[in-house]
């Protein structure tokens, strides 16, 4: 059976049966909400383009406050995409709370009224995670990381002299990437929740499991530098143990629950 495959049985299991191309269907206007939603919060923040390059540019600031005028510009049309781009990851952040709805949605089409009752949680629940990671990013890693190869440089002689391409990309690609990874807790209760993963099963994969995050941390790092790895490594790894531990109490109540229905008359 094939990833697409399950899934759709995933689905099938909380929802009525329905065809596969109804799936697609379903799928289809989901992504038309996801990027219309997407579209208007950027829309909106390209309004505030100036305030926005303000805050990307605090962090090289509190290095040496000349840094951001030193930025060079090589592009001819480099100002108008990486406002685009900021608009983007901006309109990313505003609208998550959203997107993150829309996806649950699709994923679990007939919630019960029960389940009902803690999709708002959840979304609040993966919508401050997401922030969270945000200004980890904005307020510790960004700083350190960039007076690390500032200092680099100058140990070495060299005049750092960063374009403003690479600075806005390396900023904002290290930023959104520690938000979505902060919501790696939410990911690893909605399988268990889901009972496709458990307590045991993160218990005994975790030394593989945590290889895995180091080498997919490598692979979303903006460069190839040990800071940026384990700026990014080191949180995923603890993100991924408190959610073995979460888990662990979400097996727990599970049991209870069942023995408490078990043993009633």
């Amino acid at each position: 059976m094939s990833l697409l495959d399950r899934f759709f049985k995933l689905r099938e299991e909380t929802d009525e049966a329905k065809p596969f191309l109804q799936h697609l269907e379903e799928l289809r206007w989901t992504l038309v909400k996801i990027g219309a939603t997407l579209a208007a919060s950027m829309g909106a923040s390209v309004c505030f383009q100036r305030q926005l390059v303000g805050i990307m540019e605090h962090p090289l600031n509190q290095i040496d406050p000349t840094l951001s005028s030193r930025l060079r510009n090589l592009g001819v049309a480099d100002p108008f995409t990486i406002t685009l781009q900021v608009a983007f990851y901006a309109g990313l952040i505003i609208a998550f709370p959203a997107l993150f709805y829309f996806v649950l949605q699709f994923v679990v089409p007939a919630l019960t009224r029960k389940e009902k009752k803690f999709l708002i949680p959840a979304i609040g629940i993966g919508a401050g995670l997401f922030v969270l990671g945000v200004m980890f990013s904005y307020f510790w890693v960004l700083p350190k990381t960039l007076a690390f190869f500032y200092n680099w440089s100058k140990s070495l002689n060299f005049t750092p002299d960063w374009t403003v391409r690479e600075y806005f990309s390396f900023v904002t690609q290290i930023t959104v990437t520690l938000g979505l990874v902060f919501e790696l807790p939410v990911v690893v209760l909605t399988l268990v929740y889901l009972g496709i993963v458990s307590f045991g099963l993160l218990n005994r994969t975790r030394p593989y499991a945590y290889l895995m995050v180091l080498i997919f941390a490598a692979i979303i790092a903006p460069t190839p530098d040990p800071v940026t790895f384990l700026s990014m490594g080191l949180p995923m790894c603890v993100l991924y143990e408190t959610c073995i531990w979460v888990a662990w109490f979400v097996d727990q109540r599970r049991k209870k629950a069942d023995s408490v229905g078990g043993s009633a008359p």
